[in-house]
């Protein structure tokens, strides 16, 4: 039974999940973490800090992390991780053929920016469902995320902001 839910749970992140990984945090979060209790809040921040440092999706990472989990074996991390990739491999297929076609037409193009403030909306959600207690946990912790925002603002290297906030965290929490 848990392997249907979870090939059920992730076609749904993966059909619904639109504008990257981030966007899909709200939708894995609930089916994960609300919906299932396949998790706490605290591993699902760890999962997606570990994303961060890993190649590969966060949605990629979290289902191969959360099938394992849940079954305690290789099968449901292959199932979950093929989930969630599925809808967007078939809707890309089926999408290329048909917007070669229809990329210049007036309707199409304004329902691509219609979709725009909907992205960012769920990319906040994501940034909003990340600031827990768990996650800040004193001054420097919120010292370091205005430090890190600042830093992308001025367009500094993302990988160098990154690398800069971990090792500012690790000095300040991990000594």
């Amino acid at each position: 039974m848990v392997y249907l839910q979870l090939l059920y749970s992730y076609l749904k992140i993966g059909f619904f999940g639109f504008g990257g990984g981030y966007a899909m945090l709200a939708l894995i979060q609930n089916e994960v973490v609300v919906r299932h209790h396949w998790l706490t809040n605290s591993e699902l921040t760890d999962i997606i800090a570990i994303s961060q440092m890993t190649p590969g999706p966060i949605a990629i990472n979290s289902a191969t992390y959360v099938g394992y989990t849940v079954t305690g074996n290789i099968w449901g991390s292959l199932l979950a991780t093929f989930a969630v990739s599925l809808p967007s491999l078939t809707i890309m297929l089926l999408i290329t053929k048909f917007y070669m076609v229809l990329h210049n037409n007036r309707y199409v193009r304004d329902a691509m920016y219609g979709m725009l403030p909907m992205v960012v909306a769920m990319i906040l959600a994501a940034t909003l469902l990340l600031l827990t207690p768990d996650t800040f946990i004193d001054v420097y912790s919120w010292l370091i995320l205005a430090a890190a925002f600042f830093a992308s603002v001025k367009k500094m290297n993302p990988i160098l902001v990154i690398c800069l906030s971990g090792v500012v965290g690790y000095l300040l929490y991990g000594l």
